[in-house]
Formats: C-alpha cells, sequence, structure tokens
C-alpha cells in the first residue's frame, strides 16, 4: 500500500511516504501561505506518489483533539482525497526530529524538520498497523 504521512502546520506541511515494506522517505514539504494552496499543493503530491492512503498526526488526549480533528477534516476535505484517512498520535515527532538533525545539518526553517516529523509520525502508525 502506498500512504503519504502529513504533519500539517500552520507555516509548512511535513510531507512523507511509504510504498511499503516499511520504509518510510521524507518529502519536500510545502510552505503553507494560505489554505487553497496547502491543499493543492498536498493533493498533487498524493496524485503524484498515487497514495492509497493518508496518515495524519494530530495530538491524541489532550484537550485540543477534538479541534485538530475538526481542522485536519477540514483541510483533507479541500484536499478532496478519496481513500482512507487514519489519525497517528504525533506527540514529540517534532521535537524527536528536531534531535535527529542536530549537528547534522545547519538547522533552519525550510520543512525538514517538519518532512522528517511526518516520517516519524507514518513509522509509528506502520508499527501499530503491520500489513
Amino acid at each position: 500500500m502506498k500512504i503519504i504521512a502529513i504533519d500539517l502546520g500552520l507555516k509548512r506541511i511535513g510531507l512523507a511516504y511509504s510504498g511499503g515494506q516499511g520504509i518510510v522517505t521524507p518529502l519536500e514539504a510545502v510552505e503553507r501561505k494560505n489554505r487553497n494552496q496547502a491543499s493543492a499543493a498536498v493533493k498533487k503530491v498524493i496524485a503524484e506518489w498515487e497514495a492509497d492512503a493518508v496518515v495524519i498526526g494530530i495530538p491524541m488526549g489532550g484537550s485540543s483533539e477534538e479541534e485538530m480533528r475538526r481542522r485536519v477534516a477540514h483541510f483533507m476535505n479541500l484536499v478532496d482525497f478519496e481513500g482512507p484517512v487514519h489519525y497517528q498520535d504525533e506527540a514529540g515527532s517534532s521535537i524527536e526530529a528536531e534531535d535527529m538533525i542536530k549537528g547534522k545539518v545547519k538547522y533552519k526553517r525550510d520543512g525538514r524538520v517538519d518532512s522528517i516529523a511526518a516520517k516519524i509520525i507514518l513509522e509509528r502508525w506502520l508499527r501499530a498497523n503491520p500489513a
């Protein structure tokens, strides 16, 4: 199964891809200028990689979970994706991503951390949902 993972942020949207065998690759993040531009860019990536499903990170168990589910559902409605959409707890994924690249590359806000966070989210989902 081909899966795109999304780490939805207000400034950048991190993306990652898995074509199976548990291998997950971070993709180039989308700079978010507005909702319509961002949803069109994500839709293009989903089509380009021929994704069968989408996994989106949300903070689970907290007071903001319901609000985030509503926002994610609205965003995915704009993306107009017909396949299954799965939610995965994103707790700590951005911090884990920052720790992974610390010292290896000069840290800058270019979307690398966001896409590595999406990779972590997808890896967590794949571990919890083995094929």
